[in-house]
């Protein structure tokens, strides 16, 4: 379904039980909703489930130049606005993790719990150093040359050798994503700096890192939001790396159904 928000065509699905508690996923930088498919068969009875594609990626309008995360978080406001949600869980990862801590430091009031995924909360030198060299090889290349380095990264070896089907899926993720809101994305990404706001989130909030997450939201650092942030906890999933609910959609389903079931 499609639907006008914040100035774009934003894509998103519905998926659950009518009238149950309102649960939304964002997603990452080159993903689209389909990369939260194995969790919806674990959650559909319980929640409502919002899955939309973020500005310039999967079906969502892309528009040209710098975004921020007040233009991201806006177009999800406005999404809720748009179909009526005043409330929601919220669960992100990677940049989705970062544009849910942003909805939390600015918006509580509208979160009932706040599940932000292998992500981090404050750009560093060394990750920023990665993305300008990723931007020069879309413009050199297009999409394509993104695929096999993002694919890569984003999975331990024994789990890639071993699913291939699964790796040809995120392929295609990351194929789909408009270079516009790629560009668009990581220049927000590379504005990233909430570690002054994350006192004031103010609803019962689990950071989730992938025990083999190295580089996108690394198990140390997000455990250091979770020290940061009032009343809240940190758990790793085990045998995953960045994008751990697909690595391990077991042990990630079982952490976010005890969480937003607790």
């Amino acid at each position: 379904m499609h639907i006008k928000a914040n100035g774009i065509d934003i894509h998103y699905r519905i998926d659950g039980k009518e009238g149950a508690p309102w649960l939304t996923f964002i997603t990452g930088i080159a993903n689209d909703v389909t990369m939260w498919d194995g969790q919806i068969p674990a959650l559909e009875r319980d929640f409502r489930i919002l899955r939309y594609d973020l500005r310039g990626h999967g079906q969502s309008e892309a528009t040209a130049g710098a975004y921020s995360f007040a233009l991201l978080t806006g177009d999800l406001l406005a999404l809720w606005d748009a179909l009526r949600i005043e409330r929601s869980s919220l669960v992100g990862l990677g940049l989705g993790g970062a544009i849910a801590i942003g909805v939390g430091v600015d918006h509580s009031g509208r979160l009932d719990r706040l599940m932000p995924c292998c992500c981090r909360a404050a750009m560093t030198p060394e990750f920023a150093a990665m993305w300008p060299k990723f931007v020069a090889t879309v413009k050199q290349h297009g999409m394509e040359g993104m695929v096999e380095p993002t694919v890569q990264r984003w999975f331990t070896d024994d789990f890639k050798a071993a699913n291939p089907q699964v790796l040809d899926n995120v392929r295609r993720m990351i194929r789909g994503t408009n270079p516009l809101g790629y560009y668009g994305c990581i220049a927000a990404f590379l504005t990233l700096d909430f570690s002054d706001g994350l006192k004031n989130i103010a609803v019962p909030t689990l950071f989730v890192s992938g025990a083999d997450d190295h580089l996108g939201g690394p198990p140390p650092i997000m455990a250091g939001l979770a020290e940061a942030v009032p009343g809240a906890r940190h758990v790793s999933v085990p045998h995953a790396a960045h994008i751990a609910n697909i690595q391990n959609p077991d042990g990630f389903n079982a952490i976010l159904s005890e969480f937003l079931r607790g």
